[in-house]
């Protein structure tokens, strides 16, 4: 029980971790670094969609692909439409534009992040759950502190913009804390229809996935394209990628 704990909130910790830059960094963060970290969340991300969801999708199936293909696109399909039917703001966009004031800006950029880390924390109750279903408990430990490592940078990415706009460290730090707190409530409801999954378990894992994977197409991945630095998205990828598929293979 207690390994469950510390799994559902180690995604919670590593948000609050990165949002806690904000009190040792300047109001912005370096574009080199910022470009780096948003490779390395990418990374870890579609590494862990591969390695921790798809793959136990299919082998939970008996090698059928049906359940992994359906799953996935719903996963996709699900955060397209959450980001058709929810005004937010997407990573590095400019808020400044329009008549919104920096309240509006700062719930909505809090919005954005809060909608991409409910599927991550899906995927950890998920993984928890599958652990009566074949799944061993540390490769559940290991989607979860890959997600926790993904956290951190996207954390201080929420954080330090909020401050540079004019809000306190403190309240950056809360709002960029409190982008994570979907995540263990996420969590928990999956394994709280644990006993009901049944056969429906490799369409969530492969759900997760494809949610996981639409926030690095449709966000993590254009915004670290633009500008200057991207070879150094690149490198962060790579390292990201490597790591979890590491951790999973290891933990696995």
């Amino acid at each position: 029980m207690s390994t469950l704990i510390i799994g559902i909130l180690l995604p919670l910790a590593g948000t609050m971790l990165g949002s806690a830059f904000v009190f040792f960094m300047r109001k912005e963060i370096p574009d080199r670094l910022q470009k780096t970290l948003l490779g390395f969340a990418s990374g870890v991300m579609v590494a862990a969609s591969v390695w921790s969801l798809l793959i136990p999708s299919i082998e939970m199936a008996g090698e059928k692909i049906v359940p992994a293909a359906v799953g996935f696109l719903a996963g996709i399909a699900f955060l397209l439409l959450l980001d058709v039917v929810t005004p937010h703001l997407h990573l590095g966009s400019d808020a400044s534009e329009g008549p919104r004031s920096r309240l509006s800006r700062t719930a909505m950029l809090a919005l954005a992040v809060t909608l991409h880390n409910l599927p991550e924390g899906m995927a950890v109750g998920v993984v928890f759950a599958g652990e009566s279903h074949g799944l061993t408990l540390s490769a559940a430990l290991a989607v979860s502190i890959g997600i926790a490592i993904q956290n951190i940078p996207e954390g201080a990415i929420i954080s330090m913009p909020m401050h540079a706009e004019g809000n306190s460290r403190w309240r950056s730090f809360l709002i960029g804390s409190l982008s994570g707190v979907v995540e263990p409530l996420g969590s928990v409801a999956i394994l709280l229809l644990a006993s009901t999954l049944g056969v429906a378990l490799p369409y969530l894992l492969a759900f997760a996935a494809g949610a996981m994977m639409y926030v690095v197409v449709e966000e993590l991945i254009p915004e670290t394209a633009q500008g200057t630095h991207t070879n150094l998205s690149t490198i962060g990828f790579a390292i990201g990628f490597v790591l979890m598929m590491a951790m999973d293979v290891l933990l696995g």
